[in-house]
């Protein structure tokens, strides 16, 4: 006993347990700390913010744990002045607590932009290049091609626009795109509780195209219609393939607790 007393007792041997118990609890310490920082393991589905102010979209972000930014602006004459028009990461997309969420704004008045070369590239691409733009992208034409949707064509009302040439923002843009006979099917997705914007992208991003969009009674403005949710669509989300550039047609409505009436 003596002898172990005497071991542990050398003052070498205690300031290596006290140095090794420190580097314990440091690390304990900072394992927590990370745990906390990152909430590990936790994920945030990204609210959908379509058509709020900047002030409400901050405030619906921050109560789901998430930050706002705002990078963009374009101009669409029927969406509220400051009103978001389009986010990233898109409602829906799971991300961590603390993301921040860029947003693209209405802007106060109209400006020009150059219409970009589309041509050969793909249809996901066409389409962030548009947003990137403050163009709108509109109708998809398919014609037969070795490369499905690929674009061949860019039009604006109905003629092949140029590259660089001037467009106001919000103009619409539609897509000639190719279409190869072995790859040119696709699904109609299930829209029920969509926006209305989130809808539009989500059908377009499927390579289908929007045949009509009917509001319901209970939207009474262009805000409302910016709030109202698809409640029904024409084909629905049957499972089965459809052949690409199909034409999909939504129902929206406002909430109960969204219409106020």
């Amino acid at each position: 006993m003596k002898e172990k007393k005497s071991v542990f007792g050398n003052w070498i041997v205690k300031n290596l347990l006290l140095g090794a118990l420190f580097v314990l609890l440091i690390v304990a310490a900072a394992s927590i700390f990370l745990s906390i920082r990152t909430r590990h393991g936790k994920e945030i589905t990204v609210p959908d913010l379509s058509g709020m102010s900047v002030h409400d979209a901050g405030a619906t972000a921050l109560a789901a744990d998430l930050l706002t930014i705002v990078t963009d602006s374009v101009y669409m004459k029927r969406v509220a002045k400051g009103a978001v028009v389009s986010q990233l990461p898109r409602a829906g997309a799971k991300v961590k607590p603390g993301r921040k969420i860029s947003l693209t704004v209405n802007s106060q008045v109209p400006k020009k932009v150059s219409m970009p070369n589309l041509i050969h590239v793909s249809l996901r691409q066409a389409k962030a290049e548009l947003a990137a733009k403050g163009l709108v992208l509109g109708k998809l034409v398919y014609v037969s091609d070795i490369a499905t949707n690929n674009v061949l064509r860019q039009q604006f009302r109905g003629r092949d626009v140029e590259p660089g040439k001037q467009l106001y923002t919000g103009s619409v843009i539609d897509l000639v795109l190719g279409l190869n006979g072995s790859d040119a099917m696709t699904y109609v997705p299930n829209l029920n509780g969509f926006k209305y914007l989130s809808a539009i992208d989500a059908i377009q991003d499927n390579s289908l195209n929007v045949n009509a969009v009917v509001f319901d009674k209970s939207v009474r403005s262009y805000s409302d219609s910016l709030a109202a949710k698809v409640y029904s669509q024409r084909p629905g989300a049957t499972g089965s393939p459809v052949v690409m550039g199909t034409a999909v047609t939504i129902y929206l409505k406002l909430d109960a607790d969204e219409s106020g009436h």
